[in-house]
């Protein structure tokens, strides 16, 4: 049975952090399903169907796909047959609300193990909402998202 892992997120937009995780991810495990959260609650700046492309088109490791997930992340592991699901650590806030999310994802599905990583030092501070205040008030994020990324982005003004 292929080791499948589940890295969930709103990536709205993915950021050069994002893909940092997902790169290391595709090394420990044979397939990584990178998961785009559909939550209108959130009003993205990009629409699922844009994020899932943007994320297709910048993802280059043969063994990441990319899918789409509403309610319980648990439920689409188990969906997907994923024995865990990936997430990034940026600072002990991060680990805080990471930690309660894993443990009741435990409790709510045993067989499905959250394993943290920590962020890359060069985006330890990166986050799409971040990404998108600073894109918004006119500051530079070139290095910070992929290139594409960053056209779409501009796009949207």
């Amino acid at each position: 049975m292929p080791r499948r892992a589940i890295y969930p997120g709103t990536f709205d937009p993915i950021t050069n952090g994002h893909l940092d995780i997902v790169e290391r991810s595709a090394k420990l495990f044979d397939e990584v399903i990178v998961a785009v959260l559909v939550n209108q609650d959130k009003h993205p700046m990009f629409s699922t169907e844009e994020r899932v492309d943007m994320i297709r088109s910048v993802a280059p490791w043969p063994n990441v796909k990319v899918g789409t997930f509403e309610g319980l992340l648990v439920h689409y592991a188990i969906d997907q047959d994923a024995q865990a699901i990936v997430r990034g650590i940026r600072a002990v806030s991060d680990y805080e609300y990471e930690l309660q999310m894993a443990l009741m994802n435990r409790r709510l599905e045993p067989s499905v193990e959250t394993v943290f990583l920590m962020a890359g030092e060069a985006y330890s501070y990166l986050s799409s909402r971040l990404i998108k205040e600073v894109f918004k008030l006119g500051g530079p994020i070139s290095g910070l998202v992929p290139e594409l990324v960053e056209e779409r982005m501009r796009e949207k003004k």
